[in-house]
């Protein structure tokens, strides 16, 4: 398992040389013809980096899986540019963006990023989701690039240290929304652009894929042409991620996202399906009767992992280490292990129901959308879209100015605005490519790119490829999201029925219970870990000298919040999760 690196330098010794000290395996591609230029792998690192390929001209190393090989084989052979029927993966994008430019790409459905050496430019390539992550950096004349941050952590050149804004931006939404990373001068290329890096340290970006709303006039009385087609899109999204002659793997927990992965897969598939559910105890609120009822009703082989909070203790730091950027859920442990348990038995693919609510409208939306019918606007107590839409993740925003120490809230005095991350999806004018008429969709392109890319993808990925094993996100396919956002908001919000349509498109393949019931969601105990078996580890790292030492939190409000007073919200201990998942991250960084 390896993951990629690049570098572009004004000479090829310091090119090698960069990548040396990032821990690239050994001499790296150096195209005679481009000096400077060196692409190479960074072995013992979890991904599924492969390379160099070369093709008309171009050469590119990437970590790339693609889901419609055939669709791509036959758009070059109309080009006649038509390469090997079982060329890898890599080098099959690599033909499509030489052949076809970002035309090529955006017809790529799959997981996948890619660097490549075209003449003297360095170009990033990332897919239309946010599947795989990629990141850059410029010091010393030169550009880096990696899937792996801890090799640009490496980097002597760049020096790079804590990004203060990043943090705040983490606390505020528990995962990093856009392109900064929470080290100084790394970047992360956004999901469905194309970023060329010149020599002379400049940049251009071109879009290969956005997601757009198109809908013409009013409503069709009739759903049923909808519903009919996202049926066979989700039909054509699943089949295509299933493995190859094994038994599917698929994560159900009990709520229709996962469930109508897994009737579909049980459906499609012509091997076994084995699904897998977490439990925190019986005494707890769960949806394990759902999911076994699904498993049951689909005749899978099905395994309840039991968490406990001692395996949950043991293991935070592990799974936070991971991770590029720390993601501020309670689930990361417990999905570790469902991951262990798949690639325990023998699982090459695991199949996951993420990206049904940020493409179709979970329960999440709804503060905004209350707060839309309520607002007046020019009122003292108005806020606008973006402001209140942070307020809505419930998270640390409101609790910065007590939870930062004094030093650290002077130096974000002149920091860009959070709302910057959101407010250019939240707005029906303007020309931008975020433009969308319909709040719901406006609210639907912000988590897809934000929420969607940067926490739910990213999770999957890095927890899933540790294992070696490769998560697969169906309702995340760019048809299905593509056929989302030109379907009428009122059959995504039918009434009080969330994601109606969705759960239309599957009634036949699932019980009733499972498709009309209420989205209710894992309970999970977090204010029971922080009291019982995190309360000694929560005090040994949030006020021990090495966290006073980095000054970024008042000792006194973490010692109020590990008691449980202070302004905790009725999640309970979500704030101080937080804090310790921040912690832990910073650790293993050594930042």
């Amino acid at each position: 398992m390896a993951r990629l690196c690049a570098c572009l330098a004004p000479t090829t010794g310091q090119a090698r040389a960069h990548l040396d000290a990032m821990g690239a395996l050994g001499p790296g591609h150096v195209p005679a013809d481009v000096p400077g230029a060196e692409l190479s792998l960074l072995p013992g690192e979890h991904g599924r980096a492969e390379g160099p390929f070369t093709a008309l001209g171009r050469t590119a190393v990437g970590e790339v899986t693609l889901h419609n090989r055939p669709v791509l084989l036959a758009a070059l052979a109309e080009r006649d540019a038509p390469p090997a029927s079982d060329c890898p993966d890599g080098e099959l994008l690599l033909r499509c963006w030489a052949s076809l430019g970002d035309a090529g790409v955006a017809l790529a459905e799959g997981m996948f990023v890619l660097a490549v050496l075209d003449g003297p430019d360095l170009v990033l390539i990332r897919d239309h989701v946010g599947a795989r992550t990629l990141f850059y950096a410029r010091a010393d004349a030169a550009w880096a690039a990696s899937t792996s941050l801890r090799a640009l952590r490496r980097w002597p050149a760049l020096g790079t240290s804590m990004n203060l804004s990043a943090v705040r931006s983490f606390l505020t939404f528990a995962y990093l929304p856009g392109e900064e990373t929470l080290l100084t001068g790394v970047r992360e290329v956004l999901p469905g652009r194309v970023l060329r890096l010149h020599r002379d340290g400049t940049s251009t970006e071109t879009v290969h894929w956005e997601p757009r709303e198109r809908i013409e006039g009013p409503p069709p009385e009739d759903p049923g042409a909808h519903v009919l087609a996202l049926r066979g899109l989700l039909e054509r999204a699943t089949e295509s991620r299933l493995p190859v002659a094994e038994p599917a793997a698929v994560l159900l927990s009990g709520g229709i996202d996962s469930s109508l992965v897994t009737a579909l897969a049980a459906k499609l598939h012509g091997h076994p399906v084995h699904t897998y559910s977490i439990s925190f105890g019986d005494d707890l609120p769960n949806e394990l009767g759902y999911s076994g009822l699904v498993a049951a009703h689909c005749r899978t082989r099905h395994r309840v992992l039991n968490v406990s909070g001692t395996a949950v203790a043991a293991r935070l730091a592990e799974a936070a280490a991971l991770l590029d950027s720390p993601v501020g859920d309670p689930l990361t442990v417990p999905n570790l292990m469902l991951a262990e348990a798949v690639a325990a038995d023998g699982a090459s693919v695991v199949l996951n129901g993420e990206g049904g609510d940020p493409v179709f409208g979970g329960p999440k939306n709804l503060p905004m959308l209350v707060q839309e019918m309520h607002r007046t606007p020019g009122a003292p107590w108005d806020e606008d879209r973006a402001t209140a839409y942070l307020r809505s993740y419930r998270k640390c925003w409101t609790d910065l100015p007590e939870l930062l120490t004094a030093p650290a809230l002077d130096a974000l005095r002149d920091a860009p605005p959070l709302e910057r991350h959101v407010a250019p999806y939240l707005t029906a004018e303007g020309g931008s490519p975020y433009r969308m008429g319909h709040l719901l969709n406006q609210l639907l392109h912000c988590n897809l790119r934000t929420k969607g890319a940067h926490h739910i993808l990213t999770k999957v990925e890095r927890l899933t490829s540790s294992q070696g094993v490769e998560g697969r996100s169906p309702l995340f396919d760019r048809s299905v999201v593509d056929h989302a956002f030109a379907t009428p908001p009122s059959f995504k919000l039918r009434g009080t029925a969330e994601k109606w349509i969705l759960k239309e498109a599957v009634r036949d393949l699932l019980p009733g219970t499972v498709v009309d019931r209420p989205k209710s969601g894992m309970r999970v105990p977090v204010q029971q870990w922080l009291t019982g078996p995190l309360r000694d580890l929560g005090q040994d790292l949030l006020l021990g000298p090495r966290s006073q030492q980095r000054g970024l939190f008042r000792p006194e409000t973490v010692r109020a919040w590990l008691r449980g007073e202070g302004a905790l919200l009725p999640r309970q201990g979500g704030k101080l999760w937080l804090v310790l998942t921040l912690e832990l991250w910073l650790r293993s960084y050594d930042v």
